[in-house]
């Protein structure tokens, strides 16, 4: 017969500091010519006003590139052909992590509106590096300026 309380005293003791929520991200690097793609995040949200790439929450199940896809066209309305997957980066903040995923989505078709009343923009790469972006995706910003993609 197993005893229960002597296997539970060997237990390591429970944190008290419940773990933030871990969220999957997949953000699309949408190129025309010499320009990208960019949102203000909108108010009430995380991180509200700072600029971000297109994308959002992968939902349990879904794949990366179907949660890119899936929000790409809901915020933007812009489609694509295909995306290559770029970086991938772990950031946290003190309220939850997050885990992004940075693609080049290719050959896109739209005019990239915010469909989600957002304010939308077309950068230069030059504009895109020195805008107010979430922490977690200034290393992806520093990998793009130095290889000039």
């Amino acid at each position: 017969m197993m005893n229960v309380s002597g296997m539970l005293a060997t237990l390591p003791p429970m944190s008290r500091d419940p773990q933030p929520p871990t969220f999957r991200i997949a953000l699309g690097l949408i190129q025309r010519e010499d320009r990208f793609l960019v949102a203000r995040r909108p108010e009430g949200s995380h991180l509200a006003g700072a600029w971000e790439l297109p994308g959002g929450k992968v939902r349990p199940g879904e794949s990366l590139k179907t949660a890119l896809r899936r929000e790409v066209s809901e915020e933007t309305g812009i489609q694509f052909r295909d995306a290559i997957l770029l970086h991938t980066d772990e950031h946290a903040y003190p309220e939850r992590t997050v885990r992004l995923h940075f693609f080049l989505c290719r050959d896109p078709e739209g005019n990239g509106s915010g469909l989600e009343g957002q304010e939308t923009r077309w950068v230069t790469l030059d504009e895109l590096v020195r805008l107010e972006m979430p922490e977690g995706n200034r290393r992806f910003l520093e990998i793009l300026r130095e290889q000039h993609v």
